[in-house]
This record gives structure tokens, sequence and C-alpha cells, in this order.
């Protein structure tokens, strides 16, 4: 079992998957989505071919578990590094309170055995009296640590969920407040300080991000954050943290940043028939515009509302080429279009398999730029893992306490 990261194992272990992830760069990438072909298939002949002779059913099949694919060289070697580097320990548990009242009501499972799992796992030196539950959305995380004698502050900007919130406290009769408060505007300074212990499951992007550094401002003795959605940003490229990722050459676009979040979660056949039609319609789609425009490179196109995978496929080209104001498109051989689309989706969703062996290790790099950040602030910062990934995939947690 591999240590909980800390003390000077946080850099160590950055400057390995920094130096890994740029050596690599040209493998992660491109998107299979956007190209015909990628640039490293004429390198690696041999993987490229035994990945796009693969079914759909076999992309989804090792979809959330590329590593264990009996692929072509380079894919083994690339494996044992992404998962040597990509390895963190679970962080112990802390022993938990039972529940004094029926809290979980009304939550949706996974949720409160993400809630349970992240609380367990909260183990500090002194025991924090004022928990702060940033983004707290109906505050459901807050009142699940909350105990006798502590204070608890539940900031939310969409007043519904405040509401709703402050409600369920007042049912179960604990003493909360529920503040109304977007965390990104000035004012969320003044509800942290050297009192108070923040919280945050699952903030996402710019929302974590300005907790760390809003909470190391204000002297916060305790933080507990388990970071999502890093491509959630309103910067154009990734700002790095920490003097060691602003030293390093690797330059993340939000193209990039949205890679660890690539993982399909369980969904529903209606569904994944819905997501399927409508990327293999999109890439057939990019085979007509191609043409149309006489340029071989990828076009973007706008999120569809579901309705249109309701038009005829030919109906369904024409407006969108209407949209994007290409040429009058010419009779085509529609029912092949089609096809090469569905052809294409199989072929890209297997080419995908090597970008998978990337994003944990892209994802670690990005909490380890937070965990040496608030070391530099003179935090005490262990990094580890609070569930297991089929509970939810974005399980790495920071722990940071004030020395």
């Amino acid at each position: 079992m591999p240590p909980t990261l800390q003390g000077p194992a946080l850099l160590t272990r950055f400057q390995a998957l920094d130096s890994f992830l740029l050596e690599h760069q040209d493998l992660w990438r491109p998107r299979p989505f956007h190209h015909l072909q990628l640039p490293w298939e004429a390198r690696h002949p041999g993987l490229a071919q035994w990945l796009r002779q693969r079914s759909l059913e076999d992309a989804e099949a090792a979809h959330n578990h590329p590593e264990q694919l009996d692929a072509p060289a380079p894919f083994a070697e690339l494996t044992a590094q992404s998962q040597a580097l990509g390895n963190v320990a679970e962080l112990p548990g802390a022993g938990l309170p039972a529940m004094r009242q029926r809290l979980s009501v009304d939550v949706p499972g996974r949720k409160w055995q993400q809630i349970e799992a992240f609380s367990a796992r909260l183990q500090f030196d002194r025991t924090p009296t004022h928990w702060l539950d940033w983004c707290a959305g109906k505050g459901h995380l807050g009142r699940r640590l909350l105990q006798p004698g502590q204070q608890l502050t539940c900031l939310e900007y969409d007043p519904a969920l405040v509401a709703s919130g402050e409600q369920l406290s007042q049912h179960h009769a604990l003493s909360a407040r529920h503040l109304q408060q977007d965390v990104l505007a000035a004012g969320a300074a003044s509800h942290l300080n050297p009192q108070c212990a923040p919280v945050a499951l699952h903030a996402c992007g710019d929302l974590h991000v300005r907790l760390i550094q809003l909470a190391s401002q204000q002297g916060c003795p305790q933080l507990a954050i388990a970071p999502c959605c890093y491509n959630r940003t309103s910067a154009s490229h990734y700002q790095g943290l920490s003097t060691a990722a602003q030293a390093s050459a690797l330059a993340l676009s939000v193209d990039d940043l949205a890679l660890p979040m690539s993982e399909t979660v369980t969904a529903g056949a209606r569904v994944r028939r819905q997501r399927d039609t409508s990327m293999a319609r999109r890439l057939a789609f990019d085979l007509l515009q191609r043409q149309l425009r006489g340029v071989d490179d990828y076009l973007p196109t706008p999120s569809l509302p579901s309705h249109w995978l309701d038009k005829p496929f030919a109906e369904y080209c024409r407006d969108l080429a209407r949209l994007k104001e290409l040429s009058t498109v010419g009779e085509q051989d529609w029912p092949a279009l089609e096809a090469a689309g569905w052809q294409r989706l199989a072929q890209v969703r297997n080419l995908e398999l090597l970008r998978g062996l990337f994003r944990r290790p892209l994802e670690l790099w990005l909490v380890l730029d937070r965990a040496l950040f608030l070391q530099e602030q003179g935090y005490a910062v262990r990094l580890g893992t609070f569930c297991q990934a089929s509970l939810t995939p974005r399980n790495l947690l920071l722990l940071a306490e004030r020395r």
C-alpha cells in the first residue's frame, strides 16, 4: 500500500508527474474527436491499428479501466508508469460520531455515502470549533460534521438551496447559519477567519481555488477539500498556484484540464444511446464539413438541444451546416455518411483509451499544485483518497492544518 502524501513527498511526486506528463504530452493532448489521424499514430502504428479495429462495445468495457488492456507497446510500459505515479493511499479514518438525527433523509444514496466517507477522514490535531461549508448546497455535509458545542456556517450562491438548507437545519433543531453568497465575490473573505475550518466536497474549479487562496490569507487553522471540475475556470490557460507549478514547462489549456473529468459515470441504456448517437452524428458531420469547406480541420459546433436527435440524419446535417453558415449541402450518400460517423465513434472511443492512462496523473499533478501552495502558506498538508473510485472518481482529499 502506498503512503498518503505529505511533507517532502508532495514535491517529489509533483516533479515526477511533471516529467512524465511533459515527456508524453503528444499522446494525451490531441483529442481523437478532433483528428482524423493522431500525431502519435505514425510512431506507434501497431498500437494505433490495434485500437482502431476494436468495436464500440470493446471501448465501453475498457473505458474506466484502460490499464487492464493487453494492448501493443508502448501501452503496458505507460500503464505501469501511470499506476506508479498516480497511486495514493486512502487517508486513515477518524471515527465519525454516530448521527443524532436522520440527516440522510432526502439525500441521494451515493451523495450521502460520499459525505460519510469524506467526513470520516477529517483527522486534525485540534478539533475544529466552527465548520464553514463552502458551496454548501443545502448544507448536508456541514450538518453531518456539526457536533454539540460547535458552530456551522453554510455559504451557497443559489437562494433556493439556501432556503431549503435553512428549513432542514431548523427541522433537525441544529444551530446553523445558511447565507447566500457568491464565493467569487469580494465579500466572501469576510466569512473566513482564524476560528473557522472550511470544508468543500466537490466545489468546482475556480470555487475551490478561491477557497484555498482566501483560507490561507485569512488564517484558517484547518482546511479539507476534495477538488472537482478543474476545467471550470474563467482563465484561458491554467494558472499554477505553487512555485513548482509556476516554474513548470507544462502549459495546460482548458481542454487539457477536462481530461481528468472524462470518465463516464454509470448511465442508463437510453442515456448512453442518446450520447452515442449525438457523438456519432457530430463525427459524421465533421467528415461532411471538411468536404464542404475544403479544409481538413475540426470545426467546433455548439451544444444542441436533445430534440435535434429526433430529426432525420440528412436534416440534422443540413440544419447544422446552416447554423455554421457553410455553403449549400448538396445531395449526399446519407446512409454511408451516417455509418462512417458510427465507425469513427468506435475508433475515437478506443483511441481515447490511451489518453485514459493520463487522467489520474494529470489530476494528481493539479491537486499536488494546490497542496504545495498550502504548504508554502505554512500548512502541514496530507493528500490521500477518502473513498473508492467506484463511489466517485473525484476521490482525492486535501487535509491542511496550520503548524
